[in-house]
């Protein structure tokens, strides 16, 4: 086994880091999408991730395109304060970040740290996960579900199509669809469409390593819409992936749907990650009426 990065030296992540990670991100679980090794691998171009081990802790080091670093969570055993306040002079001090900070904190370090008097804490709507039941997204019973209800049911009116796992051999039809999302989204004009098509592409190719789920929906034989996704904890199911053919009417509503009913018999939740402040994400998400959301806060030193 290779030898740890210890603070403050730091790796750049990495397949081969799989085992580690993941034993503190389930050791210490998070109900915040952004906590999963998936999430991490398939963003790390993007995000430039590197970690590093702090004592108890597992630390998550992000610097989106080198435009500043940041910090996620600290990811080990209460309490966090001195460790957060360790990471963040570390940021300033050291890394000449003068906006040194944590992001995505979720809710149970946001409780362990909030009364300490050293730190600024805000609430990030951006980064809000939205969740859902799953039996509410399966059945899209009653009247807040009567428009999705209706698209589904056109959909399977309207075409002879089917579901299937997803398996990687059928990666290059993904891709094709991915690309008909990234033109309709005009990713060429856009840093972060294009980031997405890439952690996109990145959990394709590396489907089975990171073991992840994946439906897809054909119709007439010709793959329309995909979607991946992973169990997050013992109860809820995140999304990380959910991409369909923009042309076709229905695509997105019926692989939603789909996805919640063929798989995830095991969780009562769905996850479905942030809206990241996009305008029109957000809509699509809010349609769905959400059970709850995850709450995700920002850390500063006190000025």
């Amino acid at each position: 086994m290779n030898e740890l990065p210890k603070f403050p030296y730091f790796k750049y992540l990495s397949l081969e880091d799989r085992p580690t990670l993941n034993h503190y991100l389930k050791t210490y679980p998070s109900d915040a999408s952004d906590y999963t090794f998936t999430n991490m691998f398939i963003w790390r171009s993007y995000y430039q991730v590197q970690w590093s081990i702090l004592d108890n802790w597992l630390l998550i080091l992000y610097n989106p395109m080198h435009w500043g670093y940041y910090f996620l969570q600290p990811i080990g055993p209460p309490s966090r304060y001195e460790v957060t306040k360790t990471i963040l002079e570390w940021l300033r001090d050291e890394m000449d970040e003068p906006e040194a900070r944590i992001d995505r904190g979720d809710e149970k370090y946001f409780q362990e740290i909030d009364s300490k008097s050293s730190l600024t804490i805000e609430a990030v709507r951006d980064q809000y996960d939205y969740v859902y039941q799953r039996a509410d997204l399966v059945h899209l019973s009653g009247r807040k579900y009567h428009n999705k209800k209706n698209h589904v049911n056109k959909f399977q009116k309207s075409f002879d199509f089917i579901y299937e796992p997803l398996t990687n051999v059928v990666a290059d039809e993904c891709i094709h669809v991915l690309k008909k999302w990234c033109n309709w989204r005009e990713c060429e004009k856009n840093l972060l469409m294009r980031a997405e098509f890439e952690a996109v592409y990145e959990a394709l190719c590396h489907y089975n390593a990171l073991n992840i789920t994946g439906g897809l929906i054909r119709v007439n034989g010709i793959m329309e819409a995909f979607a991946m996704g992973e169990m997050m904890n013992e109860d809820t199911a995140v999304i990380h992936v959910e991409k369909a053919n923009p042309d076709l009417q229905g695509s997105f509503a019926i692989i939603n749907q789909q996805f919640a009913e063929k798989e995830w018999h095991n969780a009562f939740y769905i996850n479905r990650e942030q809206d990241l402040g996009v305008e029109g994400l957000r809509k699509a998400k809010m349609s769905y009426n959400p059970h709850h959301m995850v709450k995700k806060y920002r850390i500063r030193l006190m000025d």
